[in-house]
């Protein structure tokens, strides 16, 4: 039995808790930290310990860190010195410096470390990475994502680039299977606080797939849509349902001249996809047990949040400066 420990108990911790508590075959959870305590009833009698020494002497196989982002750097620190395995919630920093420690830490540690993109677990966008391995479309042109919501009161310590963006720009070089290359942006601050809300962007990557993204605390709905257009047709994941449809090109023909005006001289099939639909979360969590195990390598490696937080710089960078900045890969 793997055994977990969970460090910070609030929104995205109590999602770890509920899911280690039972969902996750192979794994308990025997303890969280939080300074607060268990103030939410997240723990269910479990043990909450004030500080992180006193999980440490624990017999904790791995541990969810899900404190604010800027405190990622020294809880982590601290626990690859202890010889932890981690999952650290994204974003794994809020600069690529400190993100770069942190890789650099455990790896020379030989440590499991996961970062809790978790996206890259959703069924919809599990199912579309395969079909593009399949060659369902083609070619892919372009990759499109929006993600859009109410302000959530449970972030204050970084904006909408660092918390709802990176998970785009991750999930996009997974789908695509490569690297930022270049990225524009434009931000706004229209809630008073000291953070962007709203950020548009595109760029590009260095296999040539151009992207764009829309993400904003705004929106009074809620939306998370990835779409990629290939030589085929296009494929459209939304992630609040985990559906999945492929719009193929036409190959009917119009003959209703006045339906063509706005449907096209063509038409093709239109199919949602029907698969399991397991929660993301969970499947997070058996991959960090699968890796621990030896038994796989499914996380999001250290490495390639390095890349999400130097891509999140750019975006800034471009909002700040007017222009397009190239990402820069060491």
């Amino acid at each position: 039995m793997i055994r977990a420990a969970v460090i910070g108990l609030g929104q995205m911790g109590r999602n770890h808790a509920r899911v280690l508590s039972g969902d996750v075959a192979g794994v308990e959870l025997v303890c969280a930290v939080d300074e607060l305590g268990d103030r939410f009833g997240a723990l269910r009698g479990l043990p909450v310990y004030r500080g992180i020494d006193e999980m440490l002497r624990q017999d904790i196989d791995y541990a969810v860190i899900a404190v604010p982002t800027i405190s990622h750097v020294d809880v982590a620190l601290q626990l690859a010195d202890a010889g932890m395995n981690v999952l650290i919630e994204k974003p794994l920093a809020d600069n690529p410096k400190d993100a770069a420690r942190l890789a650099e830490a455990f790896s020379a540690g030989g440590l499991v470390a996961g970062v809790g993109h978790v996206e890259r677990y959703n069924p919809a966008l599990r199912q579309l990475r395969s079909r593009l391995d399949d060659q369902l479309l083609g070619s892919i042109y372009q990759v499109v994502t929006r993600r859009q919501g109410p302000f959530p009161a449970r972030i204050s310590d970084v904006g909408v680039v660092a918390d709802l963006a990176t998970h785009d720009v991750d999930l996009t070089a997974w789908l695509a299977r490569s690297a930022y290359r270049s990225v524009s942006a434009q931000v706004a601050h229209q809630s008073g606080r000291e953070h962007e809300d709203l950020v548009v962007a595109v760029g590009s990557l260095e296999s040539g797939v151009i992207t764009s993204h829309q993400v904003n605390w705004l929106s009074p709905f809620k939306e998370r849509v990835t779409m990629v257009l290939g030589e085929r047709g296009l494929l459209v994941a939304d992630t609040l349902t985990a559906d999945l449809t492929f719009h193929e090109n036409g190959t009917i023909a119009s003959e209703w001249d006045a339906l063509a005006t706005f449907r096209g001289v063509s038409e093709g099939n239109v199919t949602r996809f029907a698969y399991s639909k397991p929660e993301p979360l969970r499947s997070e969590h058996e991959a960090m047990r699968d890796a621990i195990l030896g038994k796989g390598r499914d996380i999001v490696e250290l490495h390639e949040a390095v890349a999400t937080v130097r891509v999140a710089e750019a975006m800034l960078e471009s909002a700040q400066s007017g222009g397009t900045i190239s990402v820069k890969h060491e």
